[in-house]
């Protein structure tokens, strides 16, 4: 058995969070949705950010029994080059997304550390903000991404249950459970300023996941206490391979989830998919979440050709426009973000000077 951490089994700041999250809460989801939408309002205002993915490659060299691009799927291989980069940057500018998450599958010969910061480059060039969904990597390599422009990384632990984590992940390196519960703090000692976390529900029992997520974040928060950590809520969705959750999350549960996040969490962003439906994410705004996608192609290359036949990671559920969304958010009052920052002020990470998110302040005088 591999010897996990303290932190991971620490219930000291989990008993309200718990006491929300059960099912048999005493609180009433109307009774914690009107406390998450009060503290989203205090803390975020009538908006909602807005970014979409781009899918540089599916080539995989792990296998995850819930995933679309696992290594022996049946799914025709291919990465984009540097050109097809260009090519999809121009299109998802024109439908006025300037914020993207590269994506990637694990490392592989094709699709490497040389390759995806070769894409970030790209990408910094033409967008606002770059964001990176890729395999686990070294401190150097987060280093030289945050120069190369890439401001936040996501990297979901999947399920934080060990067990349930070794049958899931069947080979490749991403059944090294404690290399990945790493790579977060790895990245953040890199120079990146924003982590995401998340778990894929329906994956394992969703309580527990829920808590030992929270626990993760608290342990970052107490060492990078100035970084940015955002949390998403990922459910399963139909995917190559046909696997079926053996804990699936119902709409209920998954918004006594999000609400109690923001209770507990009051200043973390929380991000919610096109995995979710325009009903469902349209309910949601303005409760809890302050992040969301659009437009998303879960193919490579679906932005410039987007009469793309191949099937993507997983199947997305809204398929609204760019436009479409927007009415609908404004609709609720809610002003859409396509932009909140210049990259000026991104700057290069610096591995000469103290960590930025853990140095202390300067005195004013």
């Amino acid at each position: 058995m591999t010897s996990l951490p303290n932190w991971l089994t620490d219930n000291r700041d989990t008993a309200s969070l718990a006491a929300m999250l059960a099912p048999a809460s005493s609180s009433s989801l109307e009774t914690l949705a009107a406390q998450s939408r009060a503290l989203t309002l205090r803390r975020f205002g009538r908006t909602m950010t807005l970014y979409a993915p781009l899918y540089l490659s599916n080539h995989c060299s792990s296998g995850c029994i819930y995933c679309g691009f696992a290594s022996d799927r049946k799914t025709p291989r291919r990465r984009l080059e540097p050109d097809e980069i260009r090519q999809e940057l121009l299109a998802m500018k024109k439908l006025g997304i300037t914020d993207i998450l590269l994506l990637t599958g694990e490392r592989t010969a094709t699709a490497d550390f040389d390759y995806l910061q070769r894409s970030v480059e790209i990408a910094a060039q033409e967008m606002q903000r770059v964001s990176v969904e890729a395999f686990p990597m070294s401190v150097i390599e987060y280093r030289a991404l945050a120069e190369s422009g890439c401001t936040a990384i996501t990297i979901y632990q999947e399920t934080y249950n060990y067990e349930r984590y070794e049958a899931l992940h069947r080979w490749g390196p991403k059944k090294d459970y404690i290399d990945r519960l790493e790579t977060p703090t790895r990245a953040l000692e890199g120079g990146i300023k924003t982590v995401g976390l998340g778990v894929l529900l329906g994956l394992s029992d969703p309580v527990e996941d829920a808590l030992s997520l929270y626990r993760h974040l608290r342990h970052l928060g107490r060492t990078y206490w100035r970084a940015g950590i955002s949390i998403s809520f990922p459910r399963i969705r139909p995917q190559t391979g046909g696997y079926k959750p053996p804990f699936p999350v119902d709409d209920h549960t998954l918004a006594r989830m999000i609400f109690a996040f923001r209770i507990a969490l009051p200043d973390v962003e929380l991000v919610l998919s096109t995995r979710e439906s325009a009903t469902y994410r349209d309910g949601m705004a303005g409760l809890g979440i302050t992040r969301m996608s659009i437009e998303s192609r879960t193919t490579v290359g679906g932005y410039h050709d987007a009469d793309i036949h191949e099937k993507g990671q997983f199947e997305v559920e809204d398929n609204r426009s760019a436009k479409e969304f927007c009415k609908a958010m404004r609709a609720k009052n809610i002003e859409p973000v396509f932009k909140n920052w210049e990259p000026a002020y991104n700057g290069p990470a610096d591995g000469n000077k103290a960590n930025p998110h853990t140095e202390k302040p300067k005195p004013c005088h």
